[in-house]
Order: C-alpha cells, then structure tokens, then sequence
C-alpha cells in the first residue's frame, strides 16, 4: 500500500504546493511530482519471499533511503502466486509500482501492451555492459527493453552422495557433464528393490521440458520470414521427452509417483533414500539445506548435456519500471543501486540463485563447492533464454495442449508419434489466433 503524505496540511499551503497535491492524486505511480517537502517517492513491489531474500531486499531499500533523502522508495510486498493478475489490474487502475519485480517469462504481455517502460535509455552503460546480451535477450521484446533480468536458477541434478559412491558410477561434472544416454543408464544402475535413480517433478512438465531440451538442440519454436512464431518437433526436441518416457515406462528408473509432484514434494523420498537424483532449480538447496536430516549428504551435479552441451532455458527474475511512473530516471537509478555487483550478489544468496551479472559471479562467494555454489556458477555461461520467452499465445498452447500432452507422454498413455502431433499440429493452430 502508498505511504501516506508527509505532514498536516494547512490553509498555508502555496498554490504551488496544492499543485502538487493535485498531480499526486491523479498519478498512479507513487506521487507524481516531488512532494510538499521537495522528495520524490518511488514505490517498489518485492516479490521476495524467503526470509533471507526478504532480509537482504529491505537492508538494501533501507540504504538507499539512507544515502537518497531527495529520492525516497517505500518497499510494498507481492507475491508470486497472484502477480500477473495483480499487476495488470495497477496498470489499468493507474495504480502500478514505479519499480516492479518479476519474471521474465510474464512481461510480454506487459511489454506489447505499453505498461512498461522502455529502459534502452535509461539505464547506465555499467549496468548494460556487466549483464551479458544473452540475459538482456529474455527481456527485450522488439526493438525494446523492458526489464533488467537479475537473477536466474538453472536446472541441476541434487543427488544422494553416498548411494552414487557406493554405485561407482562416474561423477559428472560441468567440465564433463552426463550425456542423456549415459544418464539413463546411470539411473537404470542406480534403481531395483524398490528404489529409483531418479525421481522427475512434473506437475509442471512444459517449461522443465523446453529448457532442458536446448542442451539437445530443441528449439521447439521457430519464427517465419515475417516473424510469426510456429512449432516444430525435431529429433533435438525430443530426446529430454524420450528419456524421461523411457524411464518411467521401460527402464523403471524413475518414480511414476512422481510425474504429478512439485519439486518440494519429492524431497521426503529424496531424504529417505528412495530417489538416488532429484532434477530441481537451483534454489532447491536452501530447502535441502533446512530440511535434510542429521549426516545427509548430498552434491549439485550438472544437468545432462546433449549436442549443443550444457545449453539450458532460464526464465530470469527481472526488475522493470512503470510506463506511467513519472519518475522513470530516478526509478532506474534505484535499479542500477539494487544491482551493484556487491548488491547482487547479497540479492542472489539471499534467493539461493546465480546474478546475472558477471562481475557478481566472479564474486569468491558464489564460487565455492560448499551446497554447490562453484557447480552453479560453472553453469552461468551456458544459460540461454527461454524458447518460449517472447511467442504470443504460448501460454494458451502450454495450458491447453503442451501440459496434458507431456502429462500424457510421460505417463506411457500416449507415444512419441502422438506427442509430436499434439504439441505441432494442436499447437499450431493455438498460435495462429494470436498471429493474424
């Protein structure tokens, strides 16, 4: 909610200040102009919402507050469950953030619809040059930026250490990570008497499908001459498909059970030895690390690579600045404050995440082998943008064909020649409505 005004008003108050009243209750951003007393008030929705996340965003509003007395941002708290919605109901009340955080994955509709600033302008030439133009890709819709992509969470491998050890198989590495074959055969050894070599989450299948497929060279989308987005199933598209079919349905290394989970819910059965490997994000460590019991022990492994190596879709967490604020320079350089080197770094322990920054990422703190670190940050490079980043209707196609197609697949309901037909053919026909 919007700090209330500074100070009584009075029937002293000069026209000039009335004024300034006036435009502050016509903006939806914050307070329009300076305030009666010369401060201009930025507010910045967090989505933060781990304690230590949460610790380190305020600490960091608390100092610039500190070190800012002209330009002052109250921090309002949201929530990633009802953001979408929330955000788009502010912008059409006139009522949004000056500041927003969000993913990247949620700010085309934002970004098309003229809600959120264009920052190619606003930002300094440190912020744009330290983040690379990979990461800048997931936000830039256009000939526009609209977001600085911050933080972002590759997929990795939390394995049991001691049932691999005991196994003998070979440990990956980012330097020689697992093929998809020899992971599914490394599963297949890990798994009998009741126990698995993996345990796949998939309540959500499409994004943890398309992301790891870059590593194999899917792309699954491709854009025409006149840049329309349409699907394409190639053999690099489905080899993370096939082998997660092949080993719930033919192998039995990995847990049926498990396809209609979240990650947080395999996490009993990973602590109980029943699952060798858990695939999670990478800020799965923190839950690891509070809930795990007494003398387990567990490593952070590379996901598998295929032809184009370790390649895999992010979705990154990014901050974006309100086409309506009227204080879009100093909002920007709020961003550029928050996203110091030093200050990412302090932003991505805090969510258990890697920046995208490379001058955090060369900070001694995200480079250690303690709970996986140093595994993260090796695979910082090999991030790409999400396949699905920018094409209009994908969630349409991911609700309406890719979730219950995958589900389906994965399930052994379905073949791979059905798959390829659904996702294709029913996809296709979903994208083409918002493509005319």
């Amino acid at each position: 909610m919007r700090k209330g005004e500074q100070g009584p008003r009075t029937a002293l108050l000069s026209v000039a200040a009335a004024l300034v009243l006036l435009l502050s209750l016509l903006t939806g951003c914050s307070g329009g102009s300076p305030d009666a007393q010369g401060v201009v008030r930025l507010r910045f929705q967090s989505l933060a919402w781990q304690k230590e996340s949460v610790d380190a965003t305020k600490a960091l509003v608390e100092e610039w507050n500190a070190t800012h007395p002209a330009v002052q941002v109250q921090y309002v708290q949201g929530s990633w469950d009802t953001v979408h919605d929330q955000l788009l109901t502010a912008f059409e009340g006139g009522e949004a953030p000056d500041v927003i955080h969000d993913a990247s994955d949620d700010l085309a509709d934002f970004a098309y619809g003229g809600y959120l600033a264009d920052l190619s302008g606003l930002l300094p030439p440190r912020l744009k040059a330290d983040i690379p133009a990979r990461s800048w890709q997931t936000t830039t819709f256009g000939k526009g930026v609209y977001g600085v992509p911050f933080l972002q969470e590759p997929r990795v491998l939390i394995a049991n250490t001691k049932i691999l050890t005991a196994s003998g198989v070979r440990i990956p590495t980012p330097e020689q990570p697992w093929t998809w074959a020899e992971f599914r055969q490394v599963t297949k050894k890990l798994s009998g008497n009741g126990k698995y070599g993996v345990a796949w989450p998939l309540k959500e299948p499409v994004s943890v499908t398309l992301n790891l497929g870059l590593s194999a060279g899917g792309r699954l989308f491709t854009r025409d001459a006149q840049g329309k987005a349409k699907v394409e199933f190639t053999a690099g598209d489905a080899v993370v498909p096939d082998t997660v079919n092949a080993q719930v349905n033919t192998d039995r290394s990995a847990a049926r059970t498990t396809l209609g989970m979240g990650g947080s819910d395999t996490l009993p059965g990973f602590f109980g030895g029943k699952y060798a490997m858990v695939p999670l994000g990478f800020s799965y460590r923190q839950q690891i690390v509070q809930q795990a019991p007494p003398g387990f022990e567990w490593t952070v492994l590379p996901a598998p690579a295929g032809s184009a190596g370790l390649d895999q879709g992010v979705s990154p967490q990014t901050l974006s600045v309100a086409q309506d604020s009227p204080h879009k320079k100093e909002a920007a350089e709020f961003v550029d404050f928050l996203l110091g080197p030093a200050n990412m770094v302090r932003l991505a322990r805090g969510d258990w995440m890697l920046p995208t920054g490379t001058q955090a990422l060369k900070d001694p703190a995200l480079g250690t082998v303690e709970e996986g670190w140093a595994t993260g940050a090796a695979l910082a490079p090999h991030l790409r943008s999400a396949p699905a980043q920018s094409v209009r209707g994908y969630p349409e196609w991911k609700d309406k064909v890719a979730t219950p197609a995958l589900q389906e697949y994965y399930s052994g309901a379905i073949d791979g020649a059905e798959l390829k037909k659904r996702l294709v053919e029913d996809g296709n026909r979903v994208l083409a409505r918002y493509q005319r």
